[in-house]
């Protein structure tokens, strides 16, 4: 009913994969704040490159000091998280260049943030990366995640979603 009154509509949102790999499920990442959803749904990527686009078109909310995570918000209000890695903050940033500022707008594909595998592997927890819809119980009707052992940044569809 309120919707009819104020207009707003349901909205089908495809997320893209941020960056090349494999797509699994987050119940596979090794920390509970991911595996159990504390943050929002998602999927997770095992990657075999360090450079992240993004994987909607919005606008950027938040683009962490270290470089090792972003927010991102799409037009409908469905919030995207980007984690690069698992206990990355503790890096500091080493490894990782910020390709954008908070405010930015940005399409599907364009280059977020670039780091160093290598190094990421030597001092974090895992190179596995999150993509979490942060604001999930809110606005999330249908979320269908699809998992894939190849997929591209910028084009393989890893998330369709249908908005409230």
């Amino acid at each position: 009913m309120l919707k009819k009154l104020f207009g707003k509509k349901s909205v089908e949102e495809q997320i893209v994969a941020p960056i090349s790999g494999k797509v699994v499920s987050l119940d596979e990442v090794p920390d509970p704040v991911f595996s159990q959803r504390m943050m929002g749904d998602g999927v997770a990527i095992e990657p075999t490159n360090g450079e992240v686009v993004s994987p909607v078109d919005g606008e950027i909310v938040q683009l962490f000091p270290t470089n090792h995570a972003v927010g991102i918000k799409t037009k409908s209000g469905v919030e995207v998280l980007v984690h690069i890695g698992l206990e990355t903050v503790a890096m500091e940033g080493e490894g990782f260049e910020g390709h954008i500022t908070t405010g930015d707008q940005v399409k599907a594909g364009d280059k977020l943030v670039t780091f160093d595998t290598a190094l990421v592997e030597e001092k974090a927890k895992s190179t596995i990366t999150p993509i979490v819809i942060t604001n999930y119980d809110d606005i999330v009707e249908s979320f269908e995640p699809t998992y894939s052992e190849t997929a591209n940044a910028g084009e393989t569809h890893i998330i369709k979603l249908q908005t409230k």
